[in-house]
């Protein structure tokens, strides 16, 4: 009687010491404990690649990383993680995941302040600010055919109409040349040094030539920039300006090696 006491609270104890350890694991495939720690990083690693897994399939990732061991400890069997490509493999692998933790700490220590972004955006700002303009062009080839559109558009020849049978610009040529609204500073310089002169509604005079060919304006509406608040775009400032800083940190770092 005491023999099988002694033997219960034995094998109590050894229970009671692993409890902790099979708490830590996921699973235990042919002898081979799997931590639970393991779901975790493939949880992460799949959020960072864009594809975060809902909690309602975090069964479905369990059984991955169970699979997985089973997987690997067959390849291992076999021999393959001794295999050069597979060394070559795994080097380049460890790489990646070290560079990427570098580049993410820099980003950690290296913030964009709000002063930084609103500084990005008042240069945005001062850069397409001002006045924008609705344009419609016929573009053709000769300074001729250029003429001939103007006298007919005189006549009362339909811009849109030209514009889509003779334009040789294949984005707003089906458009009846319709340019939408954009800022003078989005064209070419002769383009828009001619269509800022004119009036609503009117016409060039003569054609406009430009390295693209000669060009027929009419200047249909003006209006006030309508620029996005800063709050509005300010997520999009800081990710350019943090992608910078990373690219000027990666220069450093690629200037101060010695590279033999």
């Amino acid at each position: 009687m005491k023999k099988q006491l002694l033997t219960a609270t034995l094998a109590a104890a050894l229970l009671g010491a692993m409890a902790p350890a099979f708490a830590q694991n996921l699973a235990i495939v042919n002898g081979k404990p799997i931590p639970k720690s393991r779901v975790d990083a493939l949880a992460q690693q799949m959020a960072r690649a864009g594809r975060p897994v809902p909690p309602e399939q975090q069964n479905q990732l369990k059984d991955e990383v169970v699979a997985r061991e089973i997987f690997m400890q067959e390849a291992r069997k076999r021999g393959l993680d001794t295999t050069e490509d597979y060394k070559n493999q795994l080097e380049l692998a460890r790489q990646s995941i070290l560079i990427r933790e570098l580049f993410t700490d820099f980003q950690k220590k290296n913030p964009v302040s709000d002063a930084e972004a609103k500084a990005e955006y008042d240069k945005f700002v001062a850069a397409n600010g001002g006045k924008e303009y609705r344009a419609r062009h016929i573009l053709v080839e000769n300074e001729d055919e250029a003429k001939a559109i103007i006298v007919s558009l005189k006549k009362g020849g339909k811009f849109d109409e030209i514009a889509k049978k003779s334009s040789k610009d294949p984005g707003s040529g089906a458009n009846g040349g319709d340019l939408d609204w954009a800022s003078a500073g989005s064209y070419v310089p002769e383009f828009s040094a001619a269509m800022v002169k004119l009036e609503k509604g009117q016409l060039t005079e003569v054609p406009v030539k430009t390295q693209f060919g000669w060009h027929v304006i009419r200047l249909d509406d003006m209006r006030e920039a309508k620029l996005p608040p800063f709050e509005q775009v300010k997520p999009q400032i800081a990710q350019q300006i943090q992608q910078q800083k990373l690219a000027q940190f990666q220069d450093e770092l690629r200037a101060k090696a010695k590279v033999e």
